[in-house]
């Protein structure tokens, strides 16, 4: 079995997020250990909160680097809502500094007629890179489900994956690059797309074991 670490800071939703990764075959283990993140075979970041409050406790349970060394080391990472955000240098929502694991900012819905913000509930994907692993298997225009209020902006627009259009604003909703793979939605929450997302995952996870 695939052993997946799925980091606990007290900032996500932690056993949905596992109950998906073992409907996808993964063996997932919560854990707050720097020893265990280097143990596993991949790396989830989930994250439900505000940016500064997350970060600050990452950083306070001296899991930065060994996040960052995981990631540097090839295993492949997935993060999920605020466990996207947090991996870039800043965001409007506070004045701490993020992991800076992609280079970007993270930025609020502008309020305009119309819409809501938090932009909450199901919504579809448009996939700017089809051939991403994460969407085997997957329809044209999956729908997923949101909860956020803020959202990435990479500097480098060849990371992101997906768009999703709420209001007049289309923004990022994916990432990708090498082992990374970071989504703005929940996929434990967007039924069978999502655990289509989460058995891409772990299937990729299996192939880095195997090879």
């Amino acid at each position: 079995m695939a052993l997946i670490a799925v980091v606990d800071y007290d900032m996500g939703n932690l056993h949905s997020v596992c109950k998906g990764l073992e409907k996808a075959g993964a063996t997932p283990r919560i854990t707050d250990s720097a020893k265990e993140l280097e143990k596993a075979d991949a790396i989830v970041l989930p994250g439900v909160g505000s940016f500064d409050p997350a970060v600050k406790q990452l950083r306070s349970l001296d899991l930065e680097k060994p996040i960052k060394e995981a990631i540097d080391s090839g295993k492949p990472f997935l993060g999920i809502c605020l466990g996207l955000q947090i991996l870039f240098e800043s965001s409007a929502e506070g004045v701490e500094p993020g992991l800076g694991i992609v280079k970007g900012r993270v930025r609020r819905f502008v309020p305009e007629p119309g819409i809501t913000i938090p932009h909450m509930g199901w919504n579809q994907l448009e996939l700017t890179h089809p051939k991403t692993t994460l969407w085997e298997y997957l329809p044209q225009n999956p729908w997923v489900y949101f909860v956020h209020s803020y959202y990435v902006e990479p500097t480098d627009s060849q990371v992101c994956a997906a768009t999703v259009t709420h209001g007049s604003q289309t923004v990022t909703a994916a990432i990708a690059r090498d082992n990374i793979m970071a989504v703005q939605f929940h996929p434990e929450k967007s039924s069978n797309i999502g655990l289509q997302i989460l058995s891409n995952f772990v299937s990729q996870v299996w192939t880095q074991v195997a090879a």
